[in-house]
């Protein structure tokens, strides 16, 4: 397995620097959140080293996780027949459909010993990290976060929810974009709704590079549909700030 890269937060970022944003808006951008060399490693770890899964919701809403084999098998026109029955139901319904790397759930159950991302997993969940978050979102109960790694190719989405969590454990949301040279026509975009009106956008955050977004949760949003003509993937890890006991 490739090295694990140092991964340590850009020492240069100061976190009361994000504080009053966070605290007026609920949302906030911390851009070079890792020095340089990080990104890039981290970025290469995702584009080349990562065993992706396609996550979907089916017909019932329930999420099915396939491997690269299972989804090979399927076959193109099954895929096909899959990805329009998607559409139809993200007309009126919570829908989804994109890459992913469990994080958390690889963590635990021992998958893929030494990879990478193992290690950010316990990065996101050491001292440094933590109570950087907690200072910016003021969140002091914070105890944990989890992950998972996210990739949205042409045709992936989103569809609107707002977080709350079964347990209602989660005190803020997070993305780290690893997204070079992102264009606001491939579409990709974090949108933000008005709680007491769906159809009034708020605020709307364009994939980015090195860049940490946090948001307060419950808050209604969506990742926007990426366009078949989008130039590249949209990478990410995405995860909640937690502040239950739960063994995971």
């Amino acid at each position: 397995m490739t090295p694990t890269p140092q991964i340590r937060l850009n020492p240069d970022l100061n976190p009361s620097d994000y504080v009053d944003e966070y605290a007026k808006n609920g949302v906030v951008r911390v851009p070079d959140i890792f020095e340089p060399e990080t990104a890039e490693a981290m970025f290469s770890v995702l584009a080349e080293k990562t065993p992706w899964r396609l996550v979907y919701s089916n017909d019932k809403g329930k999420e099915v996780l396939l491997t690269e084999k299972e989804l090979q098998a399927m076959g193109g026109e099954a895929f096909n027949k899959l990805l329009q029955g998607l559409y139809e139901r993200a007309r009126d319904r919570f829908a989804y459909i994109y890459r992913v790397y469990p994080m958390l759930d690889a963590y635990l159950a021992g998958w893929d010993p030494g990879h990478p991302l193992h290690s950010l997993l316990e990065f996101l969940n050491s001292a440094p990290y933590l109570n950087f978050v907690r200072e910016i979102t003021a969140e002091s109960s914070v105890i944990k976060v989890d992950a998972q790694a996210t990739l949205y190719n042409s045709g992936h989405f989103l569809t609107s929810h707002d977080d709350s969590g079964d347990e209602k454990e989660r005190r803020a949301a997070y993305t780290l974009g690893f997204s070079r040279g992102w264009k606001p026509d491939w579409g990709g975009a974090l949108v933000f709704y008005d709680e007491e009106d769906a159809n009034k956008i708020i605020n709307s955050l364009l994939p980015g590079w090195n860049v940490l977004s946090l948001f307060k949760v419950p808050r209604p949003h969506t990742v926007n549909y990426v366009t078949p003509f989008a130039g590249a993937g949209r990478y990410s890890i995405t995860g909640w700030l937690r502040d239950d006991l739960a063994k995971n």
